[in-house]
């Protein structure tokens, strides 16, 4: 089991002169995912067409985003446009990180802890800010007092709690696969790891997918009320006019 890196926030070269001295695995192949992703987004939209023949890669950029939409859609029950870019762009980071697994020498940069919370904190952070554009500011806040304001400091928890939960679920499961895997080349050193890469490749995409949807259900958690609120309100408007 000699070689086999645990921690990818380790420096890679720790006598190199600052700032390269920072520099780590997970800092490294974040920006080779963040490349990945603006240069195959770039090649996909530079022609983008409304005829008949579509090319591949718009071909799949719309299955994508259509997918995205629709599960968005049925998560929120709201238009999923002021969402996708949010939910999108978190699902299509951690699925790329998994994807490219397939290269020797990749470790994806969701195995590590700071990454997930990272990801995590953007979702404690875009919930608020989608509530408050949703309802207000007091509206929002007012949620915090329900039903009772006793119940300030446990919701205040309940929200800590699960941006811990959401951190913490993608980095165990990422990082699981990812020393598994280097723990069976060490013993076995060709069938079982690719085995083992194409079910960790499938996991991946799964908690993706797990993570895009818990992040999608705690904004609409925060935004669903003011919808209910205006969808009630639409009898009456016809009514009155």
């Amino acid at each position: 089991m000699n070689g086999i890196q645990i921690n990818p926030d380790d420096p890679l070269w720790p006598q190199a002169p600052f700032p390269v001295s920072e520099l780590n695995q997970t800092i490294l192949f974040t920006w080779v995912v963040m490349l990945v992703l603006t240069v195959g987004s770039w090649l996909v939209t530079r022609r983008l067409t409304t005829g008949t023949r579509l090319s591949r890669g718009q071909n799949l950029l719309e299955v994508l985003v259509s997918g995205l939409r629709t599960q968005i859609r049925d998560v929120s029950q709201q238009d999923p446009g002021p969402f996708l870019p949010f939910v999108g762009t978190i699902f299509l980071f951690t699925a790329m990180s998994t994807l490219l697994g397939v290269i020797p020498g990749y470790i994806p940069p969701t195995g590590s802890l700071s990454t997930t919370a990272a990801l995590a904190t953007c979702v404690f952070v875009a919930v608020p800010l989608y509530g408050i554009a949703s309802q207000g500011v007091g509206s929002y806040l007012r949620q915090y007092l329900r039903p009772t304001f006793l119940m300030l400091p446990f919701n205040i928890i309940g929200e800590l709690s699960r941006t811990l939960a959401l951190a913490v679920r993608l980095y165990g499961n990422m990082m699981s696969g990812t020393v598994i895997a280097a723990i069976l080349i060490s013993f076995v050193p060709f069938f079982v790891p690719v085995v083992m890469q194409l079910f960790g490749l499938l996991t991946g995409m799964i908690q993706a997918y797990i993570f895009a949807v818990l992040a999608m259900v705690y904004i609409a958690s925060a935004t669903r009320a003011h919808h209910r609120q205006t969808e009630h309100s639409r009898p009456d408007d016809r009514s009155a006019s």
